[in-house]
């Protein structure tokens, strides 16, 4: 087993660039030759129905980040690159004891007509990109109210790779 692992968990509103910026984490640590695991969390609540208390799967994705990281930590993972929006009361200390290990939550910052443009280039016209329209300035504003991130990127305009690096240095794994 490796020693404690570290984890980082990069946070921001929806069509932030949060799963970009994890799997470029992820690329520039293989390069190195350090071992890591990328986590996107939507990946491991994705499931329906969600519980009229539990809109979010949050129960979900708790327990499988448990046991992903605990065999990933098997497996010899010396980093968690984790991806997902860090939201509510409790939230920092519910993913660190799921992934059993201290977290640092950094935060990308994004200009809102600039995440607007990604939506509307992901998402089909619909319910789906409403909701992920409205859910962004949102969830900015509730994630500027919490002001729980330890670090914060401004990547309005910054590409991908140089976010990436400035993470990797942020949380001082360079």
């Amino acid at each position: 087993m490796s020693k404690l692992a570290t984890c980082v968990l990069i946070t921001g509103t929806v069509g932030s660039g949060k799963t970009s910026t994890a799997y470029a984490v992820g690329r520039l640590l293989r390069a190195s030759q350090v071992p890591h695991a990328v986590i996107d969390l939507d990946e491991l609540r994705r499931c329906w129905p969600a519980p009229p208390d539990d809109p979010f799967n949050t129960a979900v994705e708790a327990a499988n980040l448990r046991s992903v990281s605990d065999n990933y930590r098997r497996a010899g993972v010396a980093r968690f690159v984790v991806a997902g929006v860090v939201e509510g009361a409790g939230a920092l200390q519910r993913y660190s004891e799921a992934l059993g290990c201290p977290v640092v939550l950094v935060r990308l910052r994004v200009d809102l007509h600039r995440v607007r443009e990604r939506l509307l280039e992901r998402h089909e016209p619909g319910d789906e990109r409403d909701w992920h329209l409205s859910r962004s300035g949102q969830l900015d504003g509730i994630l500027d109210e919490e002001n729980a991130a330890s670090i914060t990127i401004d990547v309005s305009s910054e590409p991908l790779d140089s976010v990436a690096r400035r993470v990797i240095t942020a949380v001082n794994w360079a």
